[in-house]
């Protein structure tokens, strides 16, 4: 059965990474860009990585200009701000594409392996979402791909792919995840 492992993504100065190095490691891939309404989330993202990394929690950020044009800036630059003002040390890798016939191996394997897992209409975002995205596609739903930024996909120990988070899910609900994932 393949696993995450099976991937290799290149960081952000374009060297080859398998995924293998973080293997019996919980990760949490995420699709992010740096100019749009979640990019707050990096601050939470950050405070998870640093709750959780000594257990064996990995966050693995691969920007994405695909939405809205919203992650515009180089690698480097899209790094930079995060640190900035963020604070983050979790690894960065090359900007990619997640969607689409040029999509990373990766997204393509992440999405076929969960498809979308709904908005929380709970979020003040997930009605101008689903109205933006239904006016495009009224199937939207029921298309596996990648809605918009932040993402998140939780991986176990073994790399396989056990959840989906859409951005406008509640931070407790995958902290719940991840802490159910370490203690396995």
């Amino acid at each position: 059965m393949k696993t995450v492992y099976d991937f290799s993504v290149k960081d952000r100065k374009g060297k080859d990474v398998s995924l293998k190095e973080y293997a019996n490691e919980v990760l949490l891939i995420v699709n992010t860009a740096t100019k749009c309404g979640f990019t707050p989330q990096y601050e939470e993202l950050e405070k998870l990585y640093e709750t959780y990394h000594s257990q064996g929690f990995e966050i693995l950020d691969f920007p994405c200009n695909q939405f809205g044009q919203q992650a515009p800036g180089r690698d480097e630059e899209i790094h930079e701000f995060c640190k900035l003002n963020y604070g983050t040390e979790f690894p960065r890798f090359k900007k990619i594409k997640v969607n689409g016939p040029d999509a990373d191996p990766l997204y393509q394997f992440l999405q076929e392996q969960k498809g979308f897992a709904g908005w929380d209409m709970d979020h003040p975002i997930a009605h101008i979402l689903d109205d933006m995205l239904t006016k495009a596609d009224p199937d939207y739903k029921e298309k596996a791909d990648i809605k918009w930024n932040f993402t998140k996909f939780l991986i176990n120990k073994k790399g396989q792919v056990v959840a989906r988070f859409e951005p406008t899910e509640k931070t407790e609900n995958i902290i719940a995840k991840i802490e159910e994932l370490l203690a396995q």
